[in-house]
């Protein structure tokens, strides 16, 4: 009764399938064939299900001609090779905790003209090994998304051996976003590791997330950031959990203004308690973004609400606020941590009388 032809957007939880439905699932392809948007997911304890139920799938989502977007588990060799056959496809995001078969993947044409290609997995080695399998990849937006279940080693080889494979794989002209999520390894990595991006000069989005701290240096941010003159977006870091560890510092920020002057959108863990060098009247030697409206700086430690409040508003005109809900990351709110909050949102204070102030005078 559900699988009309007028149906546009399918979203199906499958748990305990009968060979009844299964075979109407797979009239999916003739019986909703204006279908746009398809969700198909499965019980994260019911993987055996996944060899019973795939072969009802590929063909018929092979028909959909008028498919936008599909989020489906690894359907094996022959689904991939199906879902390569959809003209419209513009995104995908694709399961590989779980998959049909454990043969190994074949030699696939790959992607052409999507806009989002997201691979989910426990371990990175699983998302190389598909990428692998790909003669191209020409997505516009590509996101990894490691999740926690069983010990993984996502350290600094194994992320170095994936951005080889992406780096090979992957258009470096079609690229524009890359989203990287590790919420699977504690292993510590240093950011240098990330540099093979800078082969995509066209990213205006980068967001990296790990479940570990990486240690940045006002140098190592500079030379990240220094191959994207586009970039609009960056997520580095949100929030700290391990003491001591390098973050950039006010003059570590100016520099990623410099070099990233289109920035809207900016996440980073600073430590705002470094002045020296640092003109009041004039950070950062005059630099001003006036487009960034998006700023989130974490745990960053300050002592001063009144010279941060001076210099962020000095060289981001526009900003209103600073985003503080990043503190909810933390399991418990240390003294020292109720403390910084207050500070920070003293800091917001100030940046709202500024901006009346500026308004004001602007009126006048």
């Amino acid at each position: 009764m559900a699988l009309v032809p007028s149906l546009m957007f399918l979203n199906i939880r499958v748990s305990s399938p009968s060979i009844t439905f299964l075979s109407v699932l797979s009239t999916l392809g003739t019986s909703c064939p204006h279908l746009q948007d398809v969700i198909v997911k499965i019980p994260s304890a019911a993987d055996n299900l996944i060899h019973k139920i795939s072969p009802f799938l590929a063909q018929p989502i092979s028909q959909l001609n008028n498919l936008h977007s599909l989020a489906i588990w690894d359907l094996g060799n022959q689904g991939i090779e199906h879902i390569m056959q959809l003209q419209t496809l513009q995104s995908l995001t694709l399961d590989l905790r779980v998959a049909s078969s454990v043969e190994p993947y074949l030699q696939f044409p790959g992607f052409h003209g999507s806009n989002l290609l997201c691979l989910i997995a426990y371990a990175l080695d699983d998302i190389s090994n598909f990428l692998s399998s790909l003669q191209v990849v020409r997505s516009k937006e590509i996101n990894v998304r490691l999740m926690p279940s069983r010990p993984s080693n996502s350290g600094s080889t194994m992320l170095s051996q994936f951005f080889a494979v992406l780096q090979e794989r992957c258009d470096s002209d079609i690229l524009e976003s890359f989203t990287f999520v590790d919420l699977s390894s504690k292993a510590p990595v240093q950011l240098d590791v990330f540099t093979p991006l800078h082969a995509y000069c066209n990213l205006t989005k980068l967001y990296i997330s790990r479940d570990h701290d990486i240690s940045i240096s006002d140098e190592e941010l500079s030379h990240l950031v220094k191959a994207w003159p586009k970039l609009e977006a960056l997520t580095l870091s949100g929030y700290i959990f391990i003491d001591g560890i390098t973050v950039p510092t006010f003059h570590g920020l100016f520099s990623l203004l410099r070099l990233c002057p289109a920035l809207t959108t900016l996440s980073l863990v600073i430590d705002t308690t470094k002045l020296d060098g640092i003109d009041l009247q004039c950070p950062g030697g005059g630099i001003c973004n006036k487009n960034l409206k998006d700023l989130v700086l974490g745990n960053s430690c300050i002592e001063s609400p009144l010279n941060v409040a001076l210099i962020l508003s000095s060289i981001f005109p526009h900003l209103e606020r600073v985003g503080l809900n990043c503190w909810g990351l933390a399991p418990i709110i240390s003294p020292e941590e109720l403390s910084a909050i207050e500070q920070w949102r003293l800091v917001n204070s100030f940046l709202y009388g500024f901006g009346v102030v500026r308004k004001r005078g602007v009126v006048e």
